[in-house]
């Protein structure tokens, strides 16, 4: 990065970091610093909404799992309007007339406090390191560009989250989160803007879609019914759906963005028109990572996108070996040219023999391109064993340094980051909320009997009750701002492992999936199973999340499909204790 990208990128955190602390200047009592004093329109809704889930990961990892596996992935929002319908309908009016703080103060009413800490407890567990993983995705930026170390750039990019998180609670998230949607667009279409200008001249981008469509990139559906596929039509409308049900339903940081809504119509519109630009958003950045691959047809790729293993290599004892592959792999793809301006040339004319003849060859150089990649992967193995054997994450990230110009760099670098910063920011305030409404208020011990007593009375001491709330109001601030910062630090130490973890937008998910059906299970059992009490569901959620735990380590079935399991174990294992007590 040059001296014009390091000022565009500086500038643009030092103005979020500022207006976040300017517009939660006063978030000095729980509910504006928890909910913005449940006044914000449907728009800002919205896009906290949209900034919240579009985390750097999917900025960052996403276009690169378009490049090697195509569009499948879309395949995985596909449940996620639906889902959006369902709980305009039912959550968000039920959440709205309890007035609560978090989804799971409602289960204690419906059920008793055991359930209420066993769901607030698997949200901080599973939310908590997917925070870690949020941090991770631009640190890598600057570990990669810069070549400092990973923790310390986990360290820098934390804190500065922390600090106007901390600070000005919902209010500054959720507004700051508007000026990062805004800066994510802009930055993506300038990428997608100059990864058409960087196509040969002879390209079109019809041209450049007709290949990448050709290679297998474009196929998006899978209508097969198959447990195994991880990404299939079935996987995305079922478990999928449940998985953004239990997502936007129950999981506290998205649930905190649409309670700040003025309304339950602001709320509502949010949600809504969530579902409807969610999924062309998604398939946009799964595009632009299609356009990458395709670039990189006609420009020899690295064979490691990985800059760092690769550097490490080149001073070992496989250096050697590694540099024969590297010749190996650039003879291959110079090869390929010839091959895929025949294919064009063949698809421009209408020519389906010449077409296939070239699209043969292309396949054949293809596949030993990658035999010749899978053994340079296993030499820096050898090297680093235990390392990821995926480059995913570096795809995207190799292309933007080494082929924007000056300054658009800085601008795409900073809508990544600003992804980063809105996504973390609202985990790490979900986080601080669940734990000062849904632990520390709950079992913290009351007021003493005399100050309670005091603001019970009238006449002069009603001036003393209120200067007790005052207190009690700003000591609830004092520690959401203290269990912010803990949470920082353990997603902090949690991003320094993420490394290990394979495609972070994977990653991810199937973090959420371990966990969201579980309490997803106990949501909907508190909504539509009245003969189910409070011990039958704990006891239930329980067996359930035991259950997912073991389709995780034991079996081979799409992870998006956990979801589904872990639901329908609590529902059913709930209803069958509620039946044998009943029956006794």
């Amino acid at each position: 990065m040059r001296a014009l990208d390091w000022i565009v990128l500086i500038a643009f955190l030092a103005f979020i970091a500022l207006y976040g602390l300017w517009r939660g200047r006063h978030s000095n009592t729980a509910s504006n610093y928890l909910l913005a004093g449940r006044s914000l329109r449907w728009y800002t809704v919205l896009f906290s909404i949209m900034a919240t889930q579009a985390s750097a990961i999917t900025f960052l990892s996403t276009p690169g799992q378009a490049y090697a596996d195509g569009m499948r992935f879309i395949q995985f929002y596909l449940g996620l309007p639906l889902a959006m319908v369902v709980l305009s309908i039912t959550v968000v009016p039920l959440f709205h007339r309890l007035k609560v703080y978090t989804a799971y103060e409602y289960l204690e009413q419906r059920f008793d406090g055991r359930v209420r800490t066993l769901a607030a407890a698997l949200f901080l567990i599973q939310r908590g390191l997917a925070a870690g993983l949020t941090i991770y995705a631009p640190a890598l930026i600057f570990a990669t560009i810069l070549g400092w170390d990973i923790f310390w750039m986990n360290l820098v990019f934390g804190g500065v989250v922390v600090f106007y998180t901390a600070s000005g609670g919902t209010r500054a998230v959720s507004h700051t989160q508007t000026v990062q949607v805004l800066i994510i667009f802009t930055g993506m279409a300038v990428a997608c803007a100059m990864l058409l200008n960087l196509l040969p001249a002879q390209v079109s981008l019809l041209d450049a879609t007709r290949l990448a469509g050709k290679l297998g990139k474009l196929e998006s559906i899978d209508p097969s019914f198959n447990l195994h596929s991880r990404y299939t039509l079935w996987s995305g409308l079922i478990g999928g759906f449940f998985l953004q049900l239990s997502y936007f339903g129950t999981d506290q940081s998205q649930v905190q963005r649409y309670l700040t809504g003025k309304s339950v119509a602001h709320s509502r519109m949010g949600l809504l028109f969530n579902g409807l630009l969610k999924i062309p958003m998604q398939i946009s950045i799964l595009f632009l990572g299609v356009l990458v691959f395709v670039f990189y047809q006609f420009t020899a790729p690295p064979i490691f996108f990985n800059a760092g293993q690769v550097a490490a290599i080149r001073h070992a004892p496989q250096a050697a070996a590694y540099a024969d592959l590297e010749q190996q792999y650039a003879a291959l793809h110079e090869e390929k040219q010839a091959a895929i301006g025949g294919l064009l040339t063949a698809m421009r004319r209408g020519d389906a023999a010449g077409e296939a003849c070239a699209g043969s060859g292309l396949m054949q150089t293809n596949s030993q391109m990658q035999a010749v990649r899978e053994s340079a992967i296993d030499l820096l193995a050898d090297r680093h064993p235990g390392m990821d054997r995926k480059d995913t994450n570096y795809v995207f990230l190799t292309f933007l340094v080494h082929y924007l110009p000056v300054g658009l760099l800085g601008l795409v670098i900073a809508a990544i980051v600003a992804a980063a910063m809105g996504s973390t920011a609202a985990e790490l305030n979900a986080l601080a909320a669940t734990t000062t409404v849904d632990f520390y208020r709950r079992f913290r011990r009351r007021q003493p009997r005399a100050a309670a007593a005091g603001s019970a009375k009238g006449g002069g001491n009603d001036s003393a009750g209120a200067q007790a709330s005052a207190a009690e109001e700003r000591h609830t601030v004092r520690f959401s701002r203290a269990a912010t910062l803990f949470w920082g630090l353990f997603a902090v130490l949690f991003a320094d492992y993420a490394s290990r973890l394979g495609s972070l937008i994977e990653a991810v998910n199937i973090l959420g999936s371990l966990f969201y059906g579980t309490i997803l299970g106990i949501f909907l059992t508190a909504f539509y199973m009245p003969r189910v009490n409070g011990r039958a569901v704990f006891r239930a959620a329980l067996l359930a999340e035991l259950l997912v735990l073991a389709c995780f380590l034991w079996s081979d079935i799409s992870f998006l499909w956990y979801n589904l399991v872990g639901c329908l174990a609590v529902m059913g294992l709930g209803w069958l204790q509620s039946v044998n007590l009943h029956d006794e």
